[in-house]
């Protein structure tokens, strides 16, 4: 992965829209895709298993672009490309979800599983968490990073919320304000 650590915290499928910020993709490889899915284990269920090569990788990215390119339109109010729903339909359609009953603790517990290899699972969740997002009202507050070269989306939880991040893209701005305050002067 690169130096530029990927930001997470936003809904799941806009932290993986993220992972392509303005400055490079951060999935290039199979180890940058483990990377990232150790970042977001406590989001994904258990039967997601942590190996991933060149096709699980694939398998990611096309969910990514297809979930990039219908949030694009739909945060505009706009109708997403049949052919984006679709791809998004087709790969959670790849990895069956089945709801598995078990008794544990004197209960009957209820786990959601995904069945198929570890790429497709993996983009079945993640194509789930998109449709989702895109099906819930709130996705047309979904803001761009304000910051001049952020391409960042984040959803945010105050409406006055204006960055990505408060650390990366809010400081930078900050500064840059400060600085320019200081130098007219």
């Amino acid at each position: 992965m690169s130096d530029l650590a990927p930001l997470t915290g936003e809904p799941l499928a806009l932290d993986l829209v993220n992972t392509r910020p303005g400055t490079g993709d951060l999935l290039t490889t199979p180890d940058d895709l483990r990377a990232w899915w150790a970042l977001q284990a406590d989001r994904l269920p258990d039967d997601v298993p942590q190996d991933a090569g060149p096709e699980d990788l694939s398998a990611v990215l096309a969910v990514r672009e297809h979930v990039a390119a219908a949030l694009d339109r739909v945060r505009r109010g706009e109708e997403p490309l049949a052919a984006d729903l679709a791809a998004l339909n087709t790969a959670q359609r790849a990895a069956p979800a089945i709801s598995e009953l078990a008794w544990r603790d004197g209960t009957v517990r209820l786990t959601r599983r995904r069945t198929g290899p570890p790429g497709p699972r993996l983009a079945a969740w993640l194509a789930e968490a998109a449709a989702e997002l895109l099906a819930d009202p709130a996705v047309t507050r979904i803001r761009k990073c304000e910051a001049d070269d952020c391409v960042m989306l984040f959803l945010p939880a105050h409406p006055r919320r204006r960055w990505c991040s408060a650390a990366r893209c809010g400081n930078r701005a900050r500064v840059a304000r400060h600085y320019r305050r200081h130098k007219a002067g």
